[in-house]
């Protein structure tokens, strides 16, 4: 995603901490997306029954798989942010299978999409839209094939980072998990309030009550929208985290 997204799940944040503190092998150029996407369908595992949308499929890590316990000097790519099903993106996800009616016939921009979840979720609510952005080219591939998986036709996938952009031609953006470091929530902040008071952009966003999000002054000009308990397993994996919320973006008009 966007930046270094803190991890709050205990398995991971020893998983993606050891790829930060070892020389990686990564390549000078690009890789082909086909050599992205085989070592995708080499090296994660089609899962999600216990997520809060058991009704998606998509290509995670689990400890089934090679790199959970491999020596990460040999692992291409970035962080493997996109391998993880965020519990953000995951009551956001869950909040618009529930409610189609928010994004049908909508133009949706994902922003830091990840794996892609809400961006699926978008496409079977009825999104006229879909754009996932996510600066990792590897999360494109793997959102791609995540839409694969669940029978639909990818989304337009970008890779720039549109944070401070002008941006244009959007009715709903979607953040899930976005809000994990304060300087980054802060330009989140002054950039959506551009975003709604120039274009009308609804903003919807799925976070678990972390502290960079529960403390900083955006909250001041959020509206809950819903709270979803975490699955078991879900809990089990996170510091303390029983729910996950979503939250509708209302700024001082």
């Amino acid at each position: 995603m966007f930046g270094l997204l803190t991890p709050q799940t205990r398995y991971v944040k020893v998983f993606i901490n050891a790829f930060r503190q070892t020389n990686r092998c990564v390549s000078v150029s690009r890789p082909s997306d086909e050599y992205i996407r085989r070592f995708i369908s080499e090296n994660t595992e089609i899962t999600g029954e216990q997520s809060l949308t058991p009704e998606l499929r998509l290509r995670l890590f689990t400890p089934n798989c090679r790199f959970w316990r491999e020596r990460p000097e040999l692992w291409p790519f970035d962080d493997p942010y996109w391998a993880i099903y965020w519990p953000g993106g995951q009551a956001l996800s869950r909040f618009l299978l529930d409610h189609p009616a928010v994004c049908r016939g909508e133009t949706v921009l994902d922003l830091g999409s990840g794996c892609g979840a809400s961006a699926i979720a978008a496409k079977l609510c009825g999104a006229a839209h879909v754009v996932a952005n996510d600066i990792d080219a590897v999360a494109a591939v793997a959102t791609r094939m995540n839409c694969e998986v669940n029978g639909l036709d990818p989304p337009v996938c970008l890779t720039d980072n549109l944070i401070g952009s002008q941006l244009e031609g959007f009715d709903l953006i979607l953040l899930g998990d976005m809000f994990y470091d304060e300087a980054l929530a802060t330009s989140l902040h002054s950039w959506l309030d551009r975003c709604i008071k120039m274009h009308g952009t609804k903003v919807l966003i799925g976070d678990p009550g972390r502290a960079q999000f529960e403390d900083h002054s955006i909250r001041r000009v959020l509206h809950q929208l819903a709270q979803f308990e975490l699955p078991e397993s879900v809990r089990e994996e996170n510091y303390g985290l029983t729910c996950s919320r979503v939250w509708c973006y209302r700024p001082k008009l």
